[in-house]
């Protein structure tokens, strides 16, 4: 993920915003996983001239919740949930 100074004495208000190409290009996650993130609310962005752009406080808290694993879950596979009913079932 993208690391933030947190020993700078510059607000990270204070900072640009990042945009949410560069922001994708440093965290590694794709497009769609930032599409999604946004969807649910769980990074906010906001639209400069027709283009979404990251605050670093933004960044920060979103960093802050996925450590502390706000955004864990489990998956559902459908598939492996069928499968283990049909060999229980044998």
């Amino acid at each position: 993920m993208i690391e933030l100074y947190a020993e700078s004495s510059i607000p990270l208000a204070a900072h640009p915003p990042l945009s949410l190409d560069k922001f994708m290009e440093q965290s590694g996650l794709s497009p769609v996983t930032c599409w999604r993130y946004r969807k649910k609310g769980w990074l906010q962005t906001c639209v400069i001239a027709n283009r979404h752009y990251v605050t670093r406080e933004a960044i920060a808290q979103f960093t802050k919740r996925a450590a502390a694993g706000e955004f864990a879950g489990t998956l559902s596979n459908p598939s492996t949930a069928r499968a283990a009913k049909q060999s229980g079932a044998k």
